[in-house]
């Protein structure tokens, strides 16, 4: 089944937020889900234990670079 993740970051308090955003793209284009970018948000797609483990690994990376953020992700029905 494939799993479906739309997820909305928004950097805050950079004066620089469009590359914090070009670097998750980045960084979601190298693994093995299919990226769509829309205008407001970006769907993932792919098994469901590669995007969890990509959305947790993004999330700890920008933890620990004491980045402030807000990082929405919803979860859509499975597809077979």
């Amino acid at each position: 089944m494939t799993t479906i993740a739309q997820l909305t970051f928004i950097p805050l308090y950079t004066d620089h937020p469009k590359e914090k955003v070009e670097e998750l793209l980045e960084f979601f284009a190298q693994e093995d889900v299919e990226v769509e970018i829309g205008y407001l948000s970006t769907t993932i797609k792919g098994d469901k234990e590669t995007v969890f483990a990509l959305i947790k690994e993004a999330y700890d990376t920008m933890s620990a670079q004491d980045e402030q953020f807000r990082f929405h992700i919803e979860l859509l029905s499975p597809i077979a």
